[in-house]
């Protein structure tokens, strides 16, 4: 079954699906590597964000073909399990307070589109191909694809990735605002590192509030979501030590020290 490697490079953890040789699927192994990944890194408080990438011509092509045999044969005892546990997965990764980047180097569908999905940001490269594909084979979306896609591509996209079985290169992922960039294949980890980089000399409790805010933004009316932004504005302002460290280090002119990254 597919291995989830783990590599920290000063403040980035990255995770990678490597076994090529299955076009690094998905299966119950998988999941306890992706999990076991998550909890380590939600563990150490030096890490600033988490890269999510494959080796070979695939970042993810969904659920592994042995391990689907075992699911149509017993839906009620293997599928439904698993599925509960790869959406237990996804939603943990995306309410992480780490920001999490999808390297996209090759070939992802179905469930790899709905891991990428799951992601704050994805990087592609050009000759990625983003696909859904439950539908071409007479299978319903099980892990998220079709909630999320509608969120972020909107509705006529993601029913043309859905319902039509639309293929998108990486320049065609930015084009339809799932991915942030996409670059020629040999520059895409530097694309990565550009953004981890970003991300990294920041404050890890206003990142973690940033992002809750932003996650719940589609689905609160905008009063909803201004009486949370206001609650946790207050709350950060009260509880987190960080909160005057950012203009305190401006008014000194130097560097801000975060008391959590």
């Amino acid at each position: 079954m597919t291995r989830v490697d783990t590599k920290v490079t000063g403040s980035v953890m990255t995770i990678t699906l490597n076994s090529p040789e299955r076009m690094n699927s998905l299966s119950p192994e998988t999941l306890d590597g992706l999990n076991a990944a998550l909890d380590a890194a939600e563990r150490d408080d030096s890490l600033s964000s988490l890269v999510i990438t494959g080796t070979g011509r695939a970042f993810c092509v969904g659920m592994d073909i042995g391990f689907l045999g075992e699911c149509f044969a017993d839906p009620p005892g293997v599928f439904l399990p698993f599925i509960r546990r790869l959406h237990a997965f996804l939603d943990r990764l995306e309410a992480c307070p780490l920001p999490s980047v999808a390297a996209i180097n090759g070939l992802a569908r179905a469930g790899g589109f709905e891991l990428l999905l799951a992601c704050d940001f994805v990087i592609a490269a050009d000759d990625a191909k983003v696909g859904d594909t439950h539908s071409d084979f007479g299978i319903v979306p099980g892990a998220g694809a079709s909630q999320r896609a509608p969120r972020k591509l909107g509705d006529q996209r993601a029913r043309a990735l859905l319902l039509a079985g639309r293929w998108l290169t990486g320049p065609e992922m930015v084009d339809w605002g799932l991915a942030l960039s996409s670059v020629p294949p040999a520059e895409l980890m530097d694309e990565v590192t550009r953004l981890t980089d970003a991300l990294g000399d920041r404050s890890r409790a206003v990142t973690a509030i940033i992002k809750r805010l932003l996650n719940a933004a589609p689905d609160a009316t905008l009063d909803e979501g201004l009486r949370l932004e206001r609650e946790l504005f207050t709350r950060f302002h009260e509880e987190v030590a960080d909160a005057d460290e950012g203009y305190r280090a401006y008014v000194e002119k130097r560097r801000p020290v975060w008391n959590t990254r």
